[in-house]
């Protein structure tokens, strides 16, 4: 049987791989994808944590410079900030001399600075997260009021609050780093919506003293540059104290002084509000730390990453590695299920008994598939083996068994004197003792042939006078059944063979064919050379093999009608005779036919050279 070709999607072999490339992608996208969310999400946290720690270290020096003249004292806070954070903080002046360092002393310096710390110039620093101006809040010099004041202004602002309470307005008292008392609602944020009128008496938002006075020398310290702007010195400037106003330039540390109406619009107040934002800048420089660069590190232990792998983050690789182990075990009992299903199959059919020929349904293309249609053809095999076996019993018994029976008969009433033993009986005892030495040797022609016993006499022979002599030796049969037996040769082919067994061959074709056609029918045996072999043909014109029965004809005893009818059956060893004299000869045999048009038997054997030739 011609051996099926495999689509390689079905193979076993790529089945096999494809579960183990899914199972190995499956793997890898699940622990790259761990690794990338759990690496993302950790580093997210650590830059957040570290730009928050950074924001804390400048806020907090910042202050630390808005209160203080000087650096000296510093020392203390940036190792205090060292030690919660992890960082290492470092401050230099502006001519690069060292101010503070929590490193030990001769480590050398990060190479950039990561940010300049001076409140006077600063965008990093608010309370309320908003952007307030440039100068830090914390930075209030002559602004900051007196304990007098203070008290007074605290008494003002709780009288205040009590009148809002009385209207339903809640809010929190708090205090801005110049000292003053202020009002804002329940979340820090400044008062809006509505205000009572008669809590609005203005005497919380009156500047104290101090103010006035460091509000008048602001004012006069800007003077030179409001002439340049042409902006009057003496305008009169309107103060506003409401807490989280950016009105420049104190924002809600001090009272913003504003203009209102100045000549020359917009551009004349921006610039008006600029040289009080500059004089402002002059005012408080003499009561804050100068300008130093702050430089941030790793810390001692080198800077390594400070978190570790959290419980939810050990819960996703768990759950993760754990989906994974599902997915592999699925997809492995999947393709090991659909992969032994059918071996099981075959298994149980090869345990049944001999006599139940099971067979295993096909449901796959692959290896496991062409093994089952393998051992369906076994079995069906098998049981056809089983069958001629049978028949192989039944028929050479019934071979035997007829002429012996006729050979027993005559023989009895023979000796009891009930017939004379002429010429005639025993000429017909003769014939019966033939038929069963044919069988006999039919029988052990095919056992030599099977042992690969048989031998063969090879000779050149003439294919013409081959088929002379055959045809000679069937010339009566034909004659009597009416048929007409023609030869007919094409050049002068010569034959390596053995010429008694090939006699033999084509004896039982011709046998056949004559027993198979019908009175004026012909059988014609043909001979002609192609290349390196020899064709010889028995073609008849009689009834026909079934394609059905074509495939079975050179089977042992079998017959295509059931009758055991030597006129119409003969022993069923004829063909099967041919086709192992063929094969013993290095040749094929094939059979054609059409119902009711005739049949064709067509031998190809090794070709000789005629003697003489060189």
């Amino acid at each position: 049987m011609k051996r099926a070709r495999i689509p390689l999607r079905k193979r076993l072999l790529v089945r096999l791989l494809s579960a183990s490339v899914l199972i190995a992608v499956c793997s890898v996208a699940a622990t790259a994808w761990l690794a990338v969310a759990t690496t993302t999400r950790a580093l997210r946290q650590e830059q957040g944590q570290a730009l928050a720690d950074d924001m804390d270290i400048l806020a907090r020096l910042s202050g630390y410079a808005a209160t203080h003249p000087e650096w000296t004292g510093v020392q203390a806070v940036v190792r205090e900030l060292s030690a919660g954070t992890g960082r290492r903080i470092a401050l230099t002046a502006a001519d690069g001399a060292l101010l503070a360092d929590s490193a030990p002393r001769g480590t050398s310096l990060p190479p950039r600075a990561a940010a300049t710390v001076d409140p006077l110039h600063t965008d990093t620093y608010s309370e309320s997260g908003a952007q307030l101006g440039g100068i830090d809040p914390r930075a209030v010099g002559p602004y900051r009021l007196t304990a007098v004041e203070r008290t007074k202004l605290d008494k003002v602002a709780r009288v205040r609050q009590a009148c809002f309470t009385r209207y339903g307005v809640d809010t929190t008292l708090t205090r801005t780093p110049s000292g003053r008392s202020v009002l804002t609602d329940t979340d820090g944020g400044v008062l809006s919506g509505y205000v009572p009128e008669q809590c609005a008496d203005g005497r919380l938002n009156t500047l104290t003293p101090t103010e006035v006075k460091a509000v008048a020398a602001l004012q006069k310290q800007a003077g030179g540059c409001l002439v340049r702007v042409g902006v009057d010195p003496d305008t009169p400037v309107a103060f506003d104290t409401s807490p989280g106003l950016t009105g420049l330039p104190g924002g809600d540390a001090t009272p913003a002084p504003m203009y209102g109406d100045v000549v020359g619009g917009k551009t004349a107040l921006r610039a008006a509000q600029t040289c009080l934002e500059e004089a402002r800048r002059a005012q408080l420089d003499p009561y804050v730390a100068p300008p130093a660069e702050l430089f941030l590190g790793g810390g001692d232990s080198g800077g390594g990453p400070r978190w570790n792998l959290s419980s939810d983050n050990k819960a996703k690789v768990v759950g993760a590695a754990g989906l994974v182990l599902a997915v592999t075990v699925a997809v492995s009992a999947v393709v090991a299920t659909r992969l032994v299903r059918p071996l099981r199959a075959l298994t149980e059919a090869a345990q049944q008994p001999p006599d139940r020929h099971a067979r295993v349904p096909v449901t796959t293309r692959d290896e496991t598939g062409i093994l089952a249609e393998a051992f369906n053809d076994l079995a069906e095999r098998r049981e056809r083996l089983e069958a001629q076996r049978k028949a192989l019993v039944s028929d050479v018994a019934h071979e035997l068994r007829s002429p012996l029976t006729n050979i027993r008969g005559w023989l009895e009433v023979t000796r009891d004197g009930l017939v004379e033993p002429d010429a005639e009986l025993l000429g017909a005892l003769h014939d019966e003792a033939l038929v069963l030495q044919r069988v006999i040797d039919d029988l052990r022609d095919l056992a030599a042939a099977d042992a690969g016993t048989l031998l063969l006499h090879r000779e050149p022979v003439p294919a013409d006078d081959l088929l002379a002599q055959v045809a000679a030796a069937h010339r009566v049969a034909a004659d009597t059944a009416g048929v007409a037996l023609r030869t007919e040769t094409d050049g002068d082919p010569w034959l390596d063979a053995d010429p008694l067994r090939l006699r033999q061959v084509l004896g039982n074709l011709v046998a056949n064919a004559v027993r198979h056609t019908p009175a004026d029918g012909t059988v014609t045996l043909t001979a002609r050379g192609d290349g390196e072999e020899v064709v010889l043909e028995v073609a008849d014109t009689g009834s026909g093999i079934a394609p059905e029965d074509l495939p079975h004809v050179f089977e042992r005893f079998w017959r295509a009608e059931k009758s055991r009818s030597r006129r119409t059956g003969g022993s069923g060893l004829g063909l099967p005779i041919v086709r192992q004299l063929t094969a013993a000869h290095g040749g094929t045999v094939e059979a054609a036919s059409t119902p009711g048009a005739g049949s064709v038997f067509t031998l190809r054997l090794p070709a000789a050279p005629p003697p003489g030739d060189s």
